[in-house]
């Protein structure tokens, strides 16, 4: 069931809200629920007072970084399991993430080239030697990927950016003429720049813009498995400054934003460094590109305010995160909310850093990930495949992983996790241009965030973890209000000022 069959949002009353001093309330907000107990971003109104309240302080006057949206990933895997499906679920998927009932997703991502959620190795490049990129193609895209895009295109009512990323190059271009690892040979780095303009036309004329391109996805590489494609941070500048910057800008696509590194939190220091090290490096790079998959517990807030303090005015987005190394659990909420699940960091790390990848619950990876990185400084958070099997595929290296919705192509079924409705909780409140704001949670027992969106409006995003009922009191705008949040619980609560009178 997807959100807008689970609860009509826009019809709902909004509920009456005790004040804290006490007094008469002399405002209106709604406050939605996502929790282990069953809601799934379902509007509740009993709040109850309890002894000793968590405080949480929004600072509205204390603005942050401006938020470029939320959303996940065009996967040829995601797309090719849409039309294994009936037209009613197609259309019910893309509903659920794309429409004004649904989560309305805006920041999006997709691959150049294949990737190992793909059914196979293939490049829009096949003819080796074809440094002019003649033979240029995006036939490959045409079947699926392309009418997932469109589709949503067709939904979405407020459009959504869509960026561009690089497992690799065909093989004819690297040093190891491979699909996975190597580098790019130096005297292709001409043709490889010229293949992201390529792209951007291949794709406008399927009435697809772009937006903008990570440079390469994990340039670190992936230990090996399937389609990489490495750099160093001297390397990717190298390129970018002296290739990709300017034959986008001499093609007329001067305006398509640029990200770096692309890859996870801890050790990024170097990347900003180099990056950022002066005007000449900087100029193209429009920002930083990080994932989650380096721990499981941490998200790395000093990172992220290193990498923010090195270029306060450029973007920082989560680009990819999932949970990886696991098929996915069918038809069973309580699963996505219990300490069971483990990643490839839990078999595969190093003894001295295996203490960074525990086993954890699902749905509190991502409430906290996602809280976590609002107030350091993160402008979007993009999940990856938007929908998997129950393999958790098709990936041709078979690296199988979950997604937000889970289907069954041969029955026709479809199964909403609770992952899909914690993306909607910050992807649906927290709208393109709303600004962070600035706020402060007194014993640090839950976790908040909070944003003032274009129209005004506020949502603070609360999330609790533990066992127990939690009381808190949201102090904002000149007004308190009491609240609790049950156990394994994320709530958004939506407050309009100009209702308030204020």
């Amino acid at each position: 069931m997807n959100l807008a069959t689970k609860t009509s949002l826009f019809g709902l009353a909004l509920a009456l809200l005790s004040c804290g001093d006490g007094s008469e309330p002399n405002t209106t907000m709604q406050v939605f629920e996502t929790s282990r107990g069953g809601n799934a971003l379902t509007e509740v109104q009993d709040f109850e007072s309890t002894e000793n309240p968590i405080l949480i302080r929004v600072n509205v006057e204390e603005a942050k970084q401006t938020i470029t949206g939320f959303g996940g990933a065009f996967t040829e895997a995601s797309a090719y399991l849409l039309n294994q499906l009936g037209e009613e679920n197609r259309n019910k998927i893309l509903q659920a993430y794309f429409s004004d009932d649904g989560a309305k997703y805006s920041l999006m991502r997709t691959h150049m080239n294949s990737c190992d959620f793909s059914l196979s190795n293939y490049s829009y490049t096949p003819v080796e030697g074809d440094v002019d990129l003649e033979h240029f193609t995006i036939e490959e895209d045409l079947d699926d990927l392309i009418p997932m895009i469109k589709g949503a295109q067709s939904i979405s009512t407020e459009g959504f950016k869509l960026f561009a990323s690089p497992w690799t190059a065909a093989p004819w271009m690297k040093d190891n003429n491979h699909w996975v690892g190597g580098k790019l040979l130096p005297q292709y780095y001409p043709t490889w720049a010229k293949f992201f303009s390529k792209y951007v036309d291949a794709y406008e004329t399927e009435g697809i813009p772009i937006w903008g391109f990570t440079v390469e996805n994990e340039p670190h590489g992936n230990g090996n498995n399937w389609e990489s494609m490495h750099y160093s941070p001297q390397e990717m500048v190298d390129f970018v400054k002296n290739h990709l910057g300017p034959t986008l800008e001499a093609d007329g696509k001067g305006d398509k934003v640029i990200l770096g590194y692309d890859q996870n939190r801890e050790g990024i220091e170097e990347w900003a460094d180099e990056m950022y090290a002066n005007e000449e490096n900087a100029k193209y790079f429009d920002g930083m590109a990080v994932h989650w998959y380096e721990s499981t517990v941490s998200y790395f807030p000093e990172m992220l305010e290193y990498a923010h303090a090195k270029a306060p005015e450029k973007y920082l987005i989560e680009t990819e995160g999932c949970i990886d190394a696991e098929v996915p659990v069918w038809q069973d909420d309580e699963w996505y909310w219990r300490k069971e699940a483990t990643d490839w960091g839990y078999t595969w790390r190093e003894e001295d850093k295996k203490y960074l990848h525990p086993k954890y619950a699902p749905a509190h990876r991502y409430a906290r990930d996602i809280i976590g990185c609002l107030n350091h400084w993160v402008d979007g958070w993009v999940d990856w495949n938007m929908v998997l099997d129950r393999q958790g595929g098709p990936n041709w290296f078979k690296n199988w992983c979950i997604a937000p919705v889970i289907v069954d192509p041969e029955t026709d079924e479809v199964y909403f996790t609770p992952l899909y409705y914690i993306m909607a909780h910050f992807s649906k409140f927290m709208r393109p241009g709303a600004v962070v704001l600035s706020s402060e949670v007194a014993g640090g027992e839950i976790m908040a965030a909070a944003v003032r969106n274009p129209d005004g409006t506020y949502a603070i995003t609360v999330f609790n973890e533990y066992e127990e009922k939690k009381g808190y009191t949201l102090d904002i705008d000149g007004q308190s209000y009491n609240l609790h949040i049950p156990p394994q619980a994320l709530q958004t609560i939506l407050i309009d000022p100009k209702q308030n009178n204020l």
